[in-house]
């Protein structure tokens, strides 16, 4: 099938040949015979109320239309919905277009559960470089999904949608409460490794060492943060529905990690010497 392409071409006389309206109807055009003949043998020009403003859209005339989800639906269903409205009602030769962000949502669809495995990983592969071990990163990884049990709270309690924004907000939290955890895994593991402490008592001492740091830091992101949501004004939807996510998973990555993350240290730090241990080979009989 041959590409079509539209090309905007003008055609026009010279400036004292146009400088009235009916100086249109002094134009020639072929007729069917093959004559020229004027277009105001054809046509009548008379002045009209049009539009004052006519929108295209990749050089088509176009109508815009702003929607937006109603409470307790997200933003794409509001692009399904209106997609069956337009298949349904639209006459034929008609058709239709996303723009700005329902564009951008369109095409990302659902890849942000790829951006967010591929997250994960990077996180796991440098955690894994940095303890050497394939096993201990599990301990900070473990307390990512802590984090999103604020944003799911928070979207789910004020009837918000999941859009973009909302998105990125997970992604950053990827980083944010792997921050936290990696405070209390490091030292623990400096406790049990080069100190020689109990699994236990180092993954105890790690929390209370580190509790301090985390609260501080946490509760400082989280006053930052908060301009986000309250933000009005042009993009205010946009920031507040980024902050919100991030502000709802520090809190809950904040109050969750010093109780769930040692218990993830120690859980992954005996199956990790469990591994490393040597088995003990039964003896055989002599003859």
């Amino acid at each position: 099938m041959p590409l079509l392409r539209t090309f905007q071409v003008y055609v026009q006389a010279d400036s004292k040949y146009r400088l009235r309206p009916e100086d249109i109807e002094k134009l020639y055009v072929r007729s069917q015979n093959g004559n020229m003949v004027p277009l105001g043998s054809l046509i009548r020009v008379r002045e009209m109320v049009g539009p004052s403003l006519i929108s295209l859209y990749n050089l088509y005339p176009t109508a815009t239309i702003v929607g937006t989800s109603g409470q307790g639906f997200s933003s794409g269903e509001a692009i399904d919905a209106m997609e069956q409205i337009a298949q349904r009602t639209l006459p034929p030769g008609a058709g239709y277009e996303w723009t700005a962000m329902s564009y951008q949502e369109k095409q990302v669809g659902n890849q942000i559960l790829y951006v967010f495995g591929f997250a994960l990983l990077l996180v796991y592969l440098c955690l894994a470089g940095q303890y050497e071990s394939w096993i201990a990163p599990f301990s900070v990884l473990l307390a990512v999904p802590l984090s999103l049990i604020g944003p799911a709270a928070a979207l789910a309690g004020l009837g918000l949608a999941n859009n973009l924004y909302t998105q990125i907000g997970l992604v950053l939290l990827i980083a944010l409460s792997a921050k936290n955890a990696i405070l209390i895994v490091e030292v623990a593991r400096e406790r049990r490794v080069i100190h020689g402490e109990p699994i236990l008592e180092a993954a105890a001492g790690a929390a209370r060492a580190r509790f301090r740091p985390i609260i501080v830091t946490s509760f400082a992101f989280v006053l930052g943060v908060v301009s986000l949501v309250t933000a009005t004004g042009a993009g205010a939807n946009a920031r507040a529905s980024l902050g919100l996510s991030v502000l709802t998973g520090m809190l809950a990555s904040t109050c969750l990690a010093v109780l769930f993350v040692p218990s993830f240290f120690v859980v992954s730090q005996r199956f990790e010497e469990w591994r490393a241990a040597p088995k003990s080979v039964p003896a055989r009989d002599s003859v």
